[in-house]
């Protein structure tokens, strides 16, 4: 039975369209509402709404649900819209009129904010881990490679020497700027919504505090408009910040592109990280690294898409924020994705000794040459000029 069943029916195909398949991304939050719901029930036993022992028996249910969920054998049905509606039908059936009790002083829209916020915690921290285990593997990657030296180039051109060491701590460093980012949205999405109701409130007195504490929320959302005009401007943060992340696995999966070509050879793509060609024997192709490149630019579009729902909404609840779950729930799963891969390219990834080494043409050195000339004395606009003639002749 739906929420809102008022004892009419709704044309199929509207429905079908309506419900699309929310009933399907719900089934990843499937454990957070119950969680959300044990401190619900607990928290409306406190202001003597429920007795202690339909607190009791209604969290026994929500576990059962949530061990039911661990197991994929508590399924959404698309009839039933979403993970609300699953769980307090299940509630209902087993419980009868205690489990038509829990939905009291809550509406779907503070309820889904609550199960997407704890969702959210848990995959940021999730990303945050793989974060710092990529950093780990590509210190690994400078422990055994930093001192080859290599080309650094500007304008794709050959500019001075770098190294190794060098453009891996690039990343490194990048990577821990991207930590900073994921725990702003953290911290930002780190607010209770429950007992705002659809967004103006409710004709209730509800423990708000308690509910937030109990859910480990770091404080309460308190203006009930804002908990709904809130939503897809956090979610369009958290994406913002994975797509920070996947601006420098893109620049890192081009730069290794690059430089493991034939007439670079720099880096070395060992096999079992490469693919083959249908037509071509001798192919060994870099589609994992092509396919970060180009997830950046995945990831940049759900951000858009988000900002895109969100715009122009009149203040409060509307449907249209239903769309802003599933792009955040790719996001995470894309970058985890290129974050897990990444970690096992620097694992694996080879270098070319010689070839580096063949690479530090004397050209690399034209800089070095004019700061000797002014480490003697020579004003540098002159030692410049002086040095720029000798490559002019070349």
């Amino acid at each position: 039975m739906k929420l809102w069943d008022k004892g009419y029916k709704i044309d199929r195909e509207a429905e079908d369209y309506a419900v699309s398949n929310n009933y399907l991304l719900d089934q990843a939050l499937v454990k957070y509402d119950c969680i959300a719901s044990k401190a619900h029930a607990e928290m409306l036993g406190r202001i003597g709404i429920l007795s202690r022992e339909e607190v009791r028996v209604l969290g026994l249910a929500l576990d059962e649900i949530i061990e039911l969920d661990r197991k994929g054998k508590f399924i959404i049905e698309k009839s039933q819209e979403d993970c609300h509606t699953a769980i307090e039908n299940y509630l209902t059936g087993k419980l009868g009129d205690t489990g038509k009790k829990i939905h009291t002083a809550r509406s779907r829209n503070d309820q889904i904010q609550a199960a997407l916020r704890l969702y959210y915690k848990d995959e940021l921290l999730r990303s945050k881990k793989m974060v710092l285990g990529l950093i780990t593997d590509v210190k690994g990657f400078a422990r055994r490679n930093g001192k080859v030296k290599i080309p650094g180039f500007t304008h794709s051109r050959k500019a001075m020497p770098s190294s190794m060491g060098m453009w891996s701590g690039a990343l490194a460093e990048a990577l821990m700027d991207d930590i900073k980012l994921l725990d702003a949205a953290t911290d930002l999405i780190d607010q209770s919504p429950l007992g705002t109701g659809a967004g103006y409130g409710l004709p209730l007195y509800v423990d708000r505090a308690y509910v937030a504490k109990r859910l480990k929320f770091r404080k309460i959302q308190k203006n009930p408009i804002y908990v709904q005009n809130s939503r897809g401007k956090f979610e369009a943060t958290i994406v913002h910040a994975l797509s920070q992340i996947m601006f420098d696995l893109n620049k890192t999966a081009q730069d290794v592109i690059t430089f493991s070509m034939p007439d670079f050879g720099y880096f070395v793509i060992p096999d079992e990280l490469t693919t083959g060609s249908s037509i071509m024997p001798q192919k060994k192709n870099p589609d994992i690294l092509e396919d970060v490149r180009a997830n950046y630019h995945v990831i940049n579009s759900y951000e858009f898409r988000i900002k895109g729902v969100i715009g122009n909404l009149l203040s409060g609840y509307n449907t249209d924020l239903w769309l802003t779950k599933e792009p955040v729930m790719k996001s995470f799963d894309v970058t985890d994705r290129s974050l897990s891969v990444i970690g096992l390219l620097f694992r694996k990834l080879g270098v070319d000794r010689k070839k580096c080494a063949a690479a530090m043409t004397e050209e690399l050195y034209a800089t070095e040459k004019a700061y000797k000339m002014v480490k003697e004395g020579k004003p540098f606009r002159d030692a410049y000029k002086a040095v720029s003639k000798e490559y002019k002749k070349q």
